[in-house]
């Protein structure tokens, strides 16, 4: 009955994981296929039974995980079939091949009806703002049975690699690079071919004078010689041979005039019709880029489910009720962005359920809901995605948090930091890790690594926390298309590029308006400019780019471009000195040394080769008011950021474990598991992998598969046990081959411990704490 394609899904089996099982399941039987196909046509090969027999190890190992036991049964029947048929000694002969074949396709049989049952799943209908109170209000049957997905034809899918979609955009990028650069080719040709034609024209003015000017002059000597008798008056002029010769060539060069100036107007019809086509290519190079894009964009509702698992998983282990609300989840984040921005996201999450909501007797004793509410948001604004996460929680002790930071010496005693600036200190490395401060605030725990995460990424978190009523942390990334639509300005010499999506609007003010505006400001006054019933803070962009704080208007007797700029920060109005026109940019990467400068989001090529920066305005004004604010204070006050994370430090905070492993699925499941527990995780997909990793890497423990492509985990053991700096790495042995002779093997190496597939979550757990512990106290 298990084998009907109608049958659901076993309970046990997590509906995320499977999905990744299923992919990696195609990938593996696409291998074990094409074993079989080449071992049949040399059956004396030992090389492909090999593969064969890893490619079913993993599979095996995936299934189990992912609960699906029958499929791991039929897995382990066909590798059973072939150490049978390696006990035999001998090559296989066309019966065992079909035997075998009749195991693949049973297996494929029924991953397809796995695919279906996972297709056939009900899609949970997912509002702007869904509402999850607590993990039983979710088992509702009825609901589940009225929304299905529609069973229409299957799609064909393609599967990519990310690094070639990457090189594709690249490309897409060059080409329209170069596409400016021929635009400019272009331009500058049509300018010649003017240029040309007006040479043309002088031509022929000077032409005609020569004509008649020739003509004069022959008139003149005809005439002179027949009053002397030298000519015959009886012939006319054009009859003498003097004559002739030279009003030929004039005509002949006024000829060739009439050409250059035909060729000169062929070249401008080509001219033309190249721009024409020029257009119609920048259309579909801008098509190309935008569906380029598009396969790098992921809906954030993707990541929904997994958080709110995490916000079940955590309020189930600590007892409490929550509701976590997501707002406008259907927005849309880059791939690389979306999977580097979980783990700071889940740690905020954990951070937020297990700290920062209340139990239900303190909730009711503060006059709340006895179930807490977690709300995550997802906005854009400007070149930015902003991420906010609140709860109604306690908040953050903002007393205890100056206590800790006087006492560390972050602050002087008698400075008077407002209470959102001594919040920031719970991102300081190093801040959190006393026992003391994690009971005392409730927070911060690994919360450096978050900011330091977010940092890398080249974004920006901040706190806004209120004692008795909760917490909100916003956290803004930036938004950067391969191509974007952006206005180019000028400030003094320099030009540079804004994004449209940044400009609300463009005006032309009075240099006489702007010298009061600026005046005013001077003689202490902070004067509002206002358009269309809206006050903007006026600046020059060169106080931001210059540090130059008004134009010289005295040069200016045209009104000048003022850009309005508004966000739920700021409304700003900002002169150029020069507007030079809007047109597609390509962004392209500055470095990491400009990209830690605030306002910069990238650099763009023009057509003539100049590198132009492109501006993020936002980012700009908002770091503009942040060092504009913090001037008053003293600059011992100021929390001190190293320019590079402490990644030493970070490892006390979050111990780093290193999994290997062949199996993505394992990767995965245990990468989550580690990460859910408060580890920090590297993963390496093979034991080549795993050297190479350990060579930048030192891990506080290593998960360590034996049957692995290229170096298996025995060589990998054996390599760090003879390598001075790892040494004392303990190593656990996870794998399914629990033998006798195995585990000798292992523990002769010096593996610390060895566990056998699919692993208890709380044996592993208690085993590495175990082994930690014993490390830490050894080194201390």
């Amino acid at each position: 009955a298990d084998a009907e394609p109608d049958t659901p899904l076993p309970d046990e089996v997590d509906l995320e994981i499977l999905d990744v099982f299923l992919e990696e399941a195609e990938e593996l039987c696409e291998i074990i296929d094409g074993c079989l196909v080449s071992w049949r046509d040399h059956p004396e090969s030992r090389d492909f039974s090999d593969d064969l027999k890893r490619a079913l190890h993993t599979l095996k190992g995936g299934a189990r995980l992912s609960g699906l036991n029958e499929l791991g049964e039929m897995s382990h029947r066909f590798e059973t079939l072939m150490h049978n048929l390696e006990s035999q000694r001998r090559d296989p002969d066309e019966n065992d091949f079909q035997a075998m074949t009749a195991e693949f396709d049973a297996l494929n049989e029924r991953l397809v009806e796995l695919r279906r049952a996972a297709a056939a799943q009900p899609l949970p209908a997912q509002p702007p703002a869904t509402r999850e109170t607590r993990p039983e209000a979710s088992a509702q049957p009825g609901v589940k049975r009225e929304e299905r997905r529609p069973q229409s034809q299957p799609q064909e899918m393609v599967r990519v690699g990310a690094d070639v979609l990457e090189a594709l955009v690249n490309l897409a990028g060059e080409t329209s690079i170069n596409r400016g650069r021929v635009e400019q080719s272009i331009s500058e040709f049509g300018f010649n071919i003017g240029e040309m034609g007006a040479t043309v024209v002088r031509l022929y003015e000077q032409l005609r004078r020569l004509d008649a000017e020739t003509e004069a002059q022959i008139m003149s000597t005809y005439q002179k010689g027949v009053d002397s008798g030298e000519i015959d008056g009886r012939f006319d002029p054009l009859e003498m041979d003097q004559y002739s010769e030279l009003h030929q060539i004039t005509k002949q060069l006024s000829e060739s005039a009439s050409d250059l100036l035909d060729l000169k107007n062929t070249l401008l019809d080509r001219t033309r019709d190249t721009e024409t086509l020029l257009l119609q290519q920048q259309r579909i190079n801008t098509d190309l880029q935008e569906k380029l894009m598009r396969t790098r964009m992921v809906p954030f509702s993707r990541l929904v489910p997994r958080l709110r698992r995490i916000v079940r998983q955590v309020s189930g282990e600590v007892g409490k009720r929550v509701a976590f609300d997501v707002i406008n989840p259907e927005g849309e984040l880059d791939r690389t962005l979306m999977e580097r921005v979980v783990a700071p996201l889940e740690h905020m999450l954990r951070n937020a359920v297990d700290h920062g909501i209340e139990d239900p007797e303190q909730r009711r004793g503060a006059g709340k809901e006895e179930s807490g509410h977690v709300s995550l948001e997802l906005s854009r604004e400007g070149g930015e995605v902003v991420i906010t996460l609140a709860d109604d929680g306690k908040g953050i002790d903002t007393d205890a948090v100056r206590r800790k930071a006087i006492e560390r010496g972050l602050m002087a005693e008698n400075t008077p930091l407002p209470d959102h600036e001594v919040q920031q200190f719970i991102f300081h490395a190093g801040f959190s890790t006393a026992s003391q401060v994690t009971q005392l605030s409730g927070r911060g725990v690994g919360m450096d690594v978050v900011a330091s995460e977010i940092k890398q990424l080249g974004g920006s978190v901040t706190i806004d926390s209120r004692p008795g009523q909760g917490t909100r942390f916003v956290v803004r990334l930036p938004f950067t298309l391969a191509m974007n639509r952006a206005l180019m300005v000028r400030v003094g010499e320099d030009a540079y590029a804004i994004p449209l999506n940044q400009i609300e609007g463009i005006v032309r003010v009075s240099p006489y308006e702007l010298s009061d505006y600026f005046q005013a400001r001077q003689e202490g006054g902070l004067p509002a400019y206002r358009y269309a019933g809206q006050e903007y803070d006026l600046h020059y962009l060169g106080r931001f780019v210059h540090d130059v704080a008004q134009p010289h208007l005295d040069n200016h007797s045209q009104p000048m471009p003022v850009l309005l700029i508004r966000s739920a920060d700021h409304t700003v109005a900002l002169v150029v000195d020069n507007l030079i026109g809007s047109r597609e940019v390509v962004v392209k990467s500055v470095g990491p040394q400009l990209a830690s400068v605030a306002g910069i989001s990238g650099a763009t090529i023009l057509g003539d080769g100049a590198v132009v920066i492109i501006l993020d305005i936002h980012s700009l004004i908002r770091a503009a008011q942040a060092q504009q604010a913090a001037l008053p204070q003293a600059q011992e006050a100021l929390p001190a950021e190293p320019e590079t994370p402490d990644y030493e430090h970070e490892r006390r905070v979050a111990p780093l474990v290193m999994v290997v492993d062949d199996s993505v699925t394992v990767r995965k499941v245990t990468g989550r598991l580690l990460e859910r527990s408060g580890f920090e995780v590297i993963t390496a997909k093979d034991g080549i992998d795993a050297i190479a990793t350990l060579e930048e890497h030192t891990p506080a423990a290593m998960l360590l598969d034996i049957e692995m492509p290229r170096m298996d985990g025995f060589e990998v053991a054996t390599h760090v046990r003879h390598d001075e700096r790892l040494k004392d790495v303990p190593i656990i042995m996870i794998t399914s081959r629990t033998g006798e002779k195995h585990r000798e093997r292992a523990f002769d190496i010096g593996v610390n411990c060895y566990l056998g597939k699919p692993f208890q979550e709380s044996e592993l757990l208690v085993t590495l704490r175990e082994l930690l512990g014993e490390t830490r106290e050894t080194s201390h």
